[in-house]
């Protein structure tokens, strides 16, 4: 028995289904009026007629973005057939609540001017309070990102959760909440493009491999401006990080197309100047380019021309 009890109750151990399992019932009823008996309906986890003006926002929500045109379409058919899920609630004082899950339905039905919502009370601290919203959202694939990101944050800052807990807690792998966090390095216009959906999380992911603010947040408007996908987006990063390797590659490519006289030529006069000689050359026809990094370098050159042209 005292085996069964430790897993019930530590949190490193407690399954993400099984802790909501604990909090909700298994299947919702229909709703009943709010005279029925108070303690009789919240023990059997029934849902009951709550006044909307009553319940006050969750202030553990993670998601900041609501589609106005959904929640329009989702008041019509709260219009047209009523809330088919009870919302979750706790109870703040005798006649005031505060929601835990539903807030999308708590809002449309406001817009579709009902007076009441059918609603389940539940008796539970902030923390699992935070984690039922959290919860609902990640399985509803409602948050962006960035949201997902800042909701990771506040279970580790506000009730000092590890990152193994908070993947336990949410049902995802450990490396998946480390690099949602890692988001939150980003620069803010990064992060508030990512939030409006112009970058993907592939693309956030892969712009943080850069090591400066300032370099993400150029790179990530060359990416917007380019239209880059992800794959794209990580073999210009890597460039970035490696130009050297781009520009042998380049060069590489160049000289195997090269005619093999104009090859030796430029061979021979790098050779002659001791400078990087660069030959582009099209049936007969371009240009010589020489390098040069100093005036002692120019010098050089001058000096080799002139001997040339003396001679």
């Amino acid at each position: 028995m005292a085996q069964s009890h430790t897993s019930t109750h530590d949190p490193k151990r407690r399954a993400l289904g099984r802790g909501l399992e604990s909090l909700l019932p298994q299947r919702a009823a229909a709703p009943i009026a709010i005279a029925a008996s108070a303690p009789e309906v919240e023990s059997s986890g029934k849902p009951l007629e709550i006044p909307l003006d009553k319940i006050q926002r969750n202030p553990f929500q993670t998601r900041t973005n609501f589609n106005q045109e959904q929640l329009v379409e989702l008041a019509q058919s709260i219009t047209a057939s009523g809330v088919v899920q009870p919302i979750v609630v706790k109870r703040l004082s005798d006649n005031v609540y505060q929601l835990i899950t539903g807030e999308r339905r708590w809002l449309a039905s406001r817009i579709a001017g009902k007076a009441t919502i059918p609603a389940i009370i539940r008796e539970v601290s902030n923390e699992q309070a935070l984690e039922m919203t959290i919860v609902e959202n990640l399985q509803r694939a409602d948050l962006n990102p960035m949201e997902q990101a800042r909701a990771y944050q506040r279970l580790s800052q506000e009730f000092k959760m590890t990152q193994e807990q908070m993947a336990i807690r949410t049902g995802k792998e450990r490396a998946s909440v480390t690099n949602f966090l890692r988001l939150l390095r980003l620069p803010e216009g990064v992060q508030q493009r990512v939030e409006a959906g112009d970058l993907s999380f592939g693309h956030a992911r892969t712009l943080l491999a850069l090591d400066s603010p300032e370099a993400i947040t150029a790179a990530a408007q060359k990416v917007l401006a380019l239209s880059f996908s992800v794959r794209q987006t990580e073999s210009y990063v890597q460039n970035l990080l490696n130009p050297e390797k781009k520009i042998a590659k380049s060069e590489a490519a160049k000289l195997d197309e090269q005619d093999p006289n104009v090859r030796e030529a430029q061979i021979q006069l790098q050779r002659t100047l001791g400078l990087k000689v660069r030959i582009e050359d099209t049936k007969g026809k371009g240009r010589v380019i020489i390098e040069y990094s100093g005036l002692e370098d120019f010098d050089a050159i001058l000096t080799a021309l002139g001997d040339k042209a003396a001679s």
